[in-house]
């Protein structure tokens, strides 16, 4: 009965428009206090004790690169090496748009930062190309989702602090899965170009495309730097965080020049802003999952799923039907930080690998960045388009469809998932 009304009162307060953070905090401390022999004392140190693990640093770090790199040039120079290489394509702009996010995801980690990112370039351009705007809102909400699942992804780190899992083996995983799902992106939308009859801009010379390249090269070599020091054993997740916060200021300041202090206030709002959301939401689920813990649900769950013989089959299927309901109106720290805790039980009975069922759980909160009313990703895009939210849902469903697909495949086929995070010692 008391976990019913704590989720009932979640649900009133979040109606009520009460920040979700605040709505998951004010619901449990409320339930904890009234039904519970817990003080309010032991929640404060519960809320604390749920920062204090090192591998939460390495959010801020990558935070903060991604806003660095949106706001001093190196995504733009990004842009416009692969615009002069693929640009001149059928539909080259939409092939640019997902290149550009598969690349910026491997810094930022973040999705919504992919999609301002990428978006606030390339839906002008489209638009301006003569592509449908629903359709550009569409393809840079859904290929911004990559930002989470092409490592380095926050989404990962918290997955491996809550499951204590390597946080560099959930980081591989995601390569193949990212690329399978970049790819099938790429498919859909030169597919679309094509019935679209969307053509591609003047083919660039070689000269320009060299000079292109070389003008991006400082950007390129970001994700290589990141990633490289963390599966080379020379730094770890949070190290290589700060690292690339570094080498992006030194690209930014000596080598593009384009930092100004103007520049350099608004990025430390926007990093702070992104961040500080996160670490408010982070204390506020583990107090929910205090509660759920004392009164033992996870286990309970998994005593029920045992008992009434539930195949690997049906979990599967409720639990991606769970998470694409909860997308509609949670967003993706929330949905992990309130499900996983429960889930881990369930998923060690039944044999699945924790690493695959992290890569499908990052694909599945990929596909709540972009489903209403509460897509963050789809708000991002209608900000820098200034079109209603109804005009990027409908540009956004073909690519639902096919990520929905990508998803199926990636529990079908859980090697794809598996076979980098199992050449790891």
């Amino acid at each position: 009965m008391e976990t019913v009304l704590l989720f009932s009162l979640f649900v009133v307060l979040f109606l009520l428009h009460v920040p979700i953070a605040l709505s998951l905090a004010i619901s449990s401390v409320v339930i904890l206090a009234t039904t519970t022999d817990f003080n309010l004392y032991m929640v404060a140190q519960k809320m604390f004790s749920a920062l204090e693990s090192p591998p939460l640093m390495a959010i801020p770090g990558f935070v903060l690169a991604g806003t660095i790199m949106s706001h001093g040039g190196i995504t733009k120079y990004l842009i416009a090496a692969i615009r002069a290489w693929v640009g001149h394509l059928r539909g080259g702009l939409s092939i640019v748009t997902i290149l550009s996010c598969m690349i910026f995801a491997a810094i930022s980690g973040s999705s919504p930062a992919t999609a301002a990112a990428i978006g606030s370039i390339l839906i002008p351009a489209m638009t301006q190309a003569g592509y449908e705007k629903r359709y550009a809102m569409g393809l840079v909400a859904a290929s911004g989702t990559l930002g989470i699942l092409i490592p380095p992804s926050i989404t990962f780190v918290l997955i491996g602090v809550t499951a204590n899992e390597s946080i560099g083996k959930l980081f591989m995983a995601g390569v193949l899965p990212g690329i399978l799902l970049g790819g099938v992106l790429l498919v859909t939308a030169i597919v679309y170009a094509r019935l679209k009859n969307y053509g591609g801009e003047p083919r660039s010379d070689w000269k320009t495309r060299w000079e292109c390249t070389y003008k991006a090269l400082p950007g390129l070599l970001l994700p290589v730097i990141i990633l490289g020091s963390i599966y080379g054993g020379i730094c770890t997740p949070t190290e290589a965080a700060i690292v690339s916060v570094f080498y992006a200021l030194l690209v930014t300041v000596f080598v593009y020049r384009e930092m100004t202090w103007a520049k350099f206030r608004t990025i430390l709002r926007e990093a702070i802003g992104i961040t500080s959301m996160i670490f408010l939401i982070i204390p506020a689920a583990m107090t929910f999952a205090l509660y759920l813990a004392s009164e033992q649900v996870p286990a309970r769950v998994a005593q029920w799923i045992a008992g009434s013989d539930l195949g690997v089959g049906l979990f599967w299927l409720a639990v991606q039907t769970m998470f694409f309901v909860l997308g509609t109106f949670l967003e993706a720290v929330s949905i992990v930080l309130i499900t996983l805790p429960v889930l881990i039980p369930v998923i060690k009975h039944l044999g699945i690998d924790m690493i695959h069922f992290a890569v499908t759980m990052v694909v599945s909160m990929e596909l709540a960045m972009i489903t209403p009313p509460v897509g963050l990703n789809l708000f991002v895009v209608c900000g820098i388009a200034r079109e209603r939210l109804e005009e990027a849902v409908r540009g956004v469903l073909p690519f639902i469809g096919v990520m929905i697909l990508t998803l199926i495949i990636l529990i079908l086929f859980p090697k794809i998932s598996l076979y980098l995070p199992s050449l790891m010692r």
